[in-house]
């Protein structure tokens, strides 16, 4: 006995056609990612707060001279 099968086994393989693209994306976000972090981490985004650290520690307060009146009273 002889079965014959008139159906045909067609495989699509559609898989692998985004794969490349995506890997590329995900690269170059990572890129941008890390020159985001180095621009205001590290780089020129930091700028200046304009002020200066002038540790100087010569304060010369006026003495206490005269005693200050009681607002209570005695």
């Amino acid at each position: 006995m002889t079965h014959e099968h008139d159906t045909d086994t067609v495989v699509v393989d559609d898989a692998d056609s985004g794969s490349g693209m995506g890997a590329i994306i995900g690269i170059i976000a990572i890129i941008v990612l890390l020159v985001a972090v180095w621009y205001f981490a590290l780089g020129p985004g930091t700028g200046s707060t304009g002020t200066t650290n002038n540790n100087n520690n010569d304060v010369n307060l006026p003495a206490a001279s005269q005693q200050i009146e009681n607002p209570v009273g005695s």
